[in-house]
């Protein structure tokens, strides 16, 4: 599937979609999954049907900014649901908050 920002995208297997926030520039074509299973155009999915696949079980959480390995792709979680992300079969990681500046 052919990821630029802005699109959104909806999981097959449970509640979860996503915003893609930043991508590489050009149309990349990369698998960007949920419960073990690529997820689809949010205009398009069907309800969602059957569980998460073991070991991609472990849920996202609402207004988190997820990245992958490689910090290419970011995605904003604009719905919760109980399947983990992942970009091209690697899981994606809870992007870490910048810290502010000291007001000393």
């Amino acid at each position: 599937m052919a990821v630029r920002p802005g699109a959104k995208l909806r999981s097959v297997v449970c509640a979860t979609e996503v915003v893609v926030v930043k991508a590489p520039p050009g149309d990349v074509d990369v698998d960007i999954e949920c419960g073990g299973q690529k997820m689809v155009a949010a205009a398009d999915a069907p309800d969602p049907a059957g569980r998460p696949a073991p070991g991609a079980d472990g849920g996202t959480l609402l207004g988190k900014r997820y990245v992958d390995a490689t910090g290419a792709i970011e995605l904003l979680c604009s719905r919760a649901g109980d399947g983990s992300l992942a970009v091209g079969g690697v899981a994606a990681e809870v992007k870490a908050a910048k810290p502010l500046p000291s007001s000393d």
